[in-house]
């Protein structure tokens, strides 16, 4: 496996993007320049599940080969369970499940094991299988759904903390992810400063632009804020 970058996200950075919905990073991001941030069929498992940040921990499948997909390849060095016990806490799980929804990737017993090692969150552009049973781990998961065959009738483990592609969207190791009712984003590792600052005021800038449709006012001018809005809300945001 390749070193990954450090996993330890500083706890005022999850303190600030956990209040920053993903909706609000795909817009900076966009700004930024970046379209592609959206891991596509992440969907919350289940209603309720908070919003979490965390850095990348990433896990990657192949297509099945029947020679290597095999029940057999569980206690392997290169497996799902090896790659488990090198999760650290705090950490969100992404893998590539290059899409496929006939074949669970993890379940119950895999979930209740990162659940006990502080992992934050599973993230899956798969699906995964026994979800009665993920879902009493209390692991929160985002995925594609659910399936009841294991991994191997499907796909193929290779490797873990590698760059990967999930959901159409490139991951590397240590990069940054935040997950929410509307699925989760990345956010590249080198621009997390920046949006540590970014984020809260656009935020903030939205907060305002609602409180002002609440009170009648219309779009245009506002939503975006044209340079009059702009000092309208510069002088509401000012400290008192």
């Amino acid at each position: 496996m390749t070193d990954a970058a450090p996993m330890q996200l500083d706890p005022k950075a999850i303190e600030i993007l956990s209040q920053v919905t993903t909706a609000t990073l795909t817009t900076i991001l966009l700004k930024k320049g970046l379209r592609n941030v959206w891991l596509r069929g992440t969907r919350p498992l289940r209603p309720g599940q908070p919003r979490l940040v965390g850095r990348a921990f990433t896990l990657r499948f192949v297509p099945a080969r029947e020679d290597l997909a095999t029940p057999e390849s569980w206690a392997s060095p290169i497996s799902t369970r090896a790659a488990i016990e090198d999760m650290p806490a705090g950490c969100i799980a992404v893998v590539d499940s290059m899409g496929v929804t006939d074949a669970g990737i993890f379940g119950d017993i895999l979930c209740a094991r990162m659940a006990r090692r502080g992992v934050a969150a599973l993230v899956t552009d798969g699906v995964v299988r026994d979800v009665q049973g993920v879902t009493a781990t209390s692991l929160p998961v985002w995925c594609s759904g659910a399936a009841a065959p294991p991994s191997v009738a499907g796909l193929t483990f290779v490797a873990w903390q590698q760059p990967i592609g999930c959901g159409g969207v490139a991951v590397f190791p240590g990069d940054v992810v935040v997950v929410d009712d509307d699925g989760a984003v990345l956010i590249p590792a080198k621009l997390l400063d920046e949006m540590l600052v970014l984020a809260p005021e656009q935020e903030r800038l939205e907060s305002w632009i609602m409180s002002e449709v609440e009170q009648g006012a219309s779009l245009p001018g506002l939503y975006p804020p044209n340079a009059e809005n702009k000092a309208r809300y510069l002088a509401a945001s000012k400290p008192k």
